[in-house]
């Protein structure tokens, strides 16, 4: 081994990157050397494995018996033994063999490379500086050198090419190892598999059938079993292996992945029956019967595995069925009438089959007996495209004792399989009952509290007695007396778990009355005629009662919408409800009408979807009580300030037009002077009048009413004319500060917009006066901008004024909700602020009949099989068949 100074002698000693260089060249060509030393005896340890591959693949150790198949193991290990004794003479080559290699393959004459290790014979100035130019030169070439890739020179070794022979069967083995009866490099390490004889006259005919909410088509197994990848199924599938022919029972299996053999039974109505006959008659019909009668063998597919019959084998990888998602879709809201409204999404890998929201109370007594059980609140999940949906659902809630109390909501969906998925609880306080009579809020307290819990019935009986200390004064009316002495009978009387709920029932009945008389028990009605039509959608109901179920409802609705016109017409009209904003009955006649086709017609899901809209529908519909105690003033007063705005906004809007033609007009007789050239102005051709005093053009619109025609004006009575216009200008000034001084004392705010307006109003005025009308009209421009923004800060203090009010009533009782500026159904009116979203709409018409041809033209293309594999997957995503 040689020192490190060696790279500074020659050449290196003055060019350190050259002695790099050749480093790096050096280190490469001695692996050149060692691979091209490695490399042929490498060809007999890989002429080795091959041949193992090669009798693994064609199946010879599993064809063979187990004790040649040791030998033929044994023999293998040694031959891979003997194949590794060459490896012994490797070495690692030397600097100087690197060296020489690097010269002979670059072709470098004058050994350059090892020239600048070697030192002149005689030592003289003159010679070594001959020597050093020498070396010098010689380096010049090194910067070219280049290793190569390595020279084994195997045909030297090999001089049959029998290393052919090998390669050619790796590559027929492996081709051939994909067949049904290739083998495995594992075959020689593990017994050899029982051979098992296949009986040609065994008929197998198997099939996998998924579940029927998969929507996935039966999978027909090959009767040979050639599939070569597992076949994916849906966990829970059901296999059915039908088996014929053959003199004695074939034996089917399913072999786990574990390696478990499970048999797969008989089913007990396929096993071959035998009749009462003579002992030789007997003997001679059994074979034949078993012969000839079929056995069928089922069993579910809950695990990976593969079906073993008659030396066929079938593999399986079960898809595992994922448990449903489901979670709020924004948080759940009370409706007009105290419905519990949720909106939610689901998303399962087959579809959800039923989901319902689970509601607890938040604090709970377990001592408590309550009188009814937890309520129920079924989810409308919609049965088209159930896999990834969303849906609102309301039902009204108000009649449980649980209303108006803290509770703990969680949504539950289920999956045909059933699993099932839970949402993250949300508390709230559960919708009750909006009651605007103070007498009748306080008879449903009294049964909310032995509802509750039935030993706090004392507490209750003690309620009602106070309510009836002095009538004279609280109720006014005699049969609201009447029936609270009732009620308290009733509830001291009251023992039993039926008679207790009979007392809870009258005592709801009767705060109904109060409320609303005859109005509650048409909503009952109504309501209860929609869950039955509900509930015979659900179970697909034959359609004679579906039409019997309809007729209630129309009855039912008819009887409700006889009840809230009465109470329309004796309350007084709202300050912000129109006539044509109410609810008309063809609209409900319509959609009644489009659920019963829907429902006749086989589209079930559509008809039960619009029967939740209906539901939705109803559930704002708002009763129009008259507005109590200062609500109604002020909302009155409020609508008064509106028109006065929408007033000086119009005015300052044709103030504006009339100032800026008249400003044009002016210009144009500066410029053209004072003759009349009025009449050619292009400016004012659509509302100068012509010769004969008519409309230049027949669909032009007339001047304004009262504007005096300008077209003969000279310049100077242009001039006097806007100078005329300060004092409109002046009067809107001074109506918009009335109207800030009217907002301030109903306690609102003016925004920063009405002083702006009022400040360029003062502007313009100014400009007016001097007869200037350019930097008028830019005033009034950014004063009705201004006057719009106070506007919009206007309503919006409004606004929340309003939402403010709509939870409460008077003296802290919970209202019936603010009905001002929204119509029955609780949509925003067309006139009244922004809309957020939480309209209800009532569907257009649906074409059903349009609709089924489109679905049965999508069929027939479908079923003539496309010869297009795009065409064929687009038509399944239109019929939803995944």
């Amino acid at each position: 081994m040689k020192s490190p100074s060696r790279q500074k002698k020659g050449a290196f000693a003055f060019r350190p990157s050259l002695a790099r260089l050749v480093t790096t060249k050096r280190l490469l060509a001695r692996i050149v050397l060692f691979f091209e030393q490695l490399l042929p005896p490498l060809m007999p340890v890989l002429s080795v494995i091959a041949f193992y591959l090669c009798a693994s693949w064609f199946g010879l150790f599993r064809s063979v018996p187990d004790w040649l198949r040791i030998l033929l193991l044994i023999a293998f290990a040694a031959a891979f033994l003997v194949s590794l004794l060459p490896f012994r003479t490797l070495r690692w080559p030397r600097v100087a063999e690197a060296d020489r290699m690097l010269e002979e393959r670059n072709g470098l004459p004058h050994q350059p490379v090892t020239v600048q290790e070697d030192e002149p014979a005689f030592d003289t100035p003159f010679g070594r500086a001959l020597w050093r130019e020498h070396q010098t030169r010689m380096a010049e070439k090194i910067a070219a050198l280049d290793a190569g890739l390595p020279r084994p020179d195997i045909a030297a070794h090999d001089r049959f090419a029998l290393r052919a022979v090998p390669a050619l069967l790796l590559v027929t083995a492996f081709g051939y190892s994909l067949s049904i009866n290739g083998g495995s490099i594992r075959d020689a390490l593990q017994a050899a598999p029982e051979q098992v004889v296949s009986n040609p006259a065994v008929r197998i005919d198997a099939w996998v059938t998924p579940p029927s909410y998969t929507g996935r088509a039966p999978i027909y197994l090959t009767a040979d079993g050639s599939e070569q990848a597992p076949i994916g199924i849906p966990q829970f599938s059901g296999l059915t292996v039908r088996v014929s022919g053959g003199k004695t029972a074939e034996k089917v299996v399913f072999r786990k992945a574990n390696g478990e053999a499970q048999d797969i039974a008989v089913q007990a109505d396929t096993k071959p029956q035998q009749t009462a006959a003579s002992g030789s008659e007997q003997q001679t019909a059994a074979p034949a019967s078993q012969a000839l009668v079929a056995q069928t063998h089922m069993m579910k597919l809950q695990e990976n595995g593969a079906l073993e019959v008659n030396g066929r084998r079938w593999s399986f990888d079960v898809l595992p069925d994922k448990a449903p998602e489901i979670a709020f879709d924004g948080l759940p809201k009370p409706s007009v009438n105290g419905a519990l409204e949720i909106g939610f999404t689901v998303k399962d890998d087959y579809g959800v089959q039923e989901a319902h929201a689970e509601i607890v109370p938040v604090e709970t007594d377990p001592t408590a007996t309550p009188l009814y059980p937890l309520p129920e609140y079924r989810l409308d999940v919609p049965r088209r495209n159930a896999r990834d949906a969303k849906g609102v659902t309301s039902r009204n809630l108000t009649e449980h004792p649980l209303a108006g109390k803290r509770v703990r909501i969680t949504l539950v969906a289920k999956d045909a399989a059933g699993q099932t998925g839970r949402s993250p609880p949300h508390e709230m306080t559960l919708p009750s009952r909006p009651f605007n009579e103070p007498l009748a809020a306080a008879v449903a307290e009294e049964r909310q509290v032995f509802a509750l819990d039935t030993r706090k019935m004392p507490q209750a009986i003690a309620l009602n007695e106070a309510l009836t200390i002095r009538p004279e004064e609280t109720i006014p009316k005699l049969t609201n007396y009447l029936l609270l002495e009732s009620a308290l009978a009733r509830m001291k009387l009251a023992k039993s778990e039926d008679a207790l709920k009979d007392t809870a029932q009258y005592l709801w009945e009767i705060a109904l009355g109060m409320e609303d008389g005859d109005l509650s028990l048409a909503e009952r009605k109504l309501r209860e005629a929609q869950q039955k039509l509900a509930d015979a959608l659900d179970r697909n109901a034959p359609d004679a009662e579906i039409k019997k179920l309809m007729d209630e409802l129309r009855k039912a609705m008819q009887d409700y919408m006889t009840e809230l016109a009465e109470r329309m017409q004796n309350a007084p009209m709202q300050p912000n409800q129109n006539a044509q904003n109410t609810l008309r009955q063809q609209d409900l006649e319509r959609m009644m009408d489009q659920i019963e086709n829907l429902a006749r017609s086989g589209n079930r899901d559509a008809a039960q979807q619009m029967l939740s809209e209906l539901q939705r529908m109803m559930n704002n519909l708002q009763a129009g009580r008259p507005q109590r105690g200062q609500q109604g003033q002020e909302n009155s007063e409020a609508r008064k300030q509106i028109d006065k705005l929408g007033e000086i906004l119009r005015d300052q809007q044709k103030l504006m037009e009339q100032t800026f033609r008249l400003d044009q007009q002016l210009r144009d007789r500066i410029q053209r002077g004072e003759t009349d050239m009025g009449e050619n102005d292009p400016l004012l051709d659509e509302m100068n009048p012509g010769e004969n005093g008519e409309p230049q053009d027949q669909q032009g619109q007339q001047g304004k009413e009262g504007q005096q025609p300008s077209d003969q004006m000279t310049a100077e009575q242009l001039r006097e004319a806007l100078k005329q216009l300060r004092a409109k200008q002046d009067a809107l000034g001074k109506q918009l500060g009335e109207l800030q001084k009217s907002l301030g004392e109903m306690g609102m705010k003016p925004g920063p917009g009405f002083g702006q307006a009022q400040r360029e109003m003062e502007g313009a005025g100014r400009e007016l006066g001097q007869g200037r009308g350019q930097p008028a009209v830019e005033g009034q421009g950014r004063a009705l901008e201004a006057l719009r923004q106070g506007a919009r800060d206007m309503m919006n203090q409004m606004m929340q004024a309003q939402q403010g009010q709509q939870g409460q009533g008077p003296n802290g009782q919970v209202g019936q909700g603010d009905q001002n500026g929204r119509d029955p159904l609780g949509r925003p009116r067309r006139t009244q602020g922004p809309d957020f979203g939480d309209n209800v709409k009532v569907p257009d018409e649906i074409d059903v009949q349009r609709a089924r041809e489109i679905l049965d033209a999508i069929r027939e293309k479908l079923g003539n099989n496309p010869p297009q594999e795009m065409e064929r997957r687009y038509l399944e995503r239109l019929l939803d068949i995944q």
